[in-house]
């Protein structure tokens, strides 16, 4: 029996790169946030990591709410929240043509339930 002095990789990497370019290829069709909303423009913004996104409320321009879109009514966002530990990191991304009254009550939840770390997602204006 013929013994080994070294182990042939080659085919190991062929597979690992072969693996690597269908994760690549999949990430590309998911994307974050499924609910299509214009969100209102600012002169400056913060870039934060799609890791910060665990818990993502939307509301449209006609005030329809969306839990990690997924639609859900005030009811069951109010239970929903009671149950998140006070630290829990939240984006708000809140449609710019839909009322004021709705942004105020989504945020009147989060103090209520004593959440402070929450992200508002605005886009940058162009030429600023």
């Amino acid at each position: 029996m013929k013994k080994f002095d070294e182990i042939n990789i080659i085919p190991f990497i062929d597979i690992m790169l072969v693996l690597l370019a269908i994760v690549l290829i999949t990430a590309s069709f998911i994307s974050q946030g499924k609910i299509q909303v214009n969100v209102p423009k600012a002169s400056t913004t913060v870039a934060f990591k799609s890791d910060d996104l665990a818990k993502l409320l939307t509301i449209t321009e006609n005030g329809k709410v969306y839990f990690n879109d997924k639609p859900v009514t005030v009811d069951e966002l109010e239970k929903e929240v009671a149950t998140w530990a006070k630290d829990q990191k939240v984006t708000l991304k809140v449609d710019a043509k839909s009322s004021f009254q709705d942004f105020v009550s989504l945020t009147d939840l989060m103090a209520k339930n004593e959440i402070k770390n929450v992200a508002i997602v605005t886009m940058k204006e162009k030429g600023k």
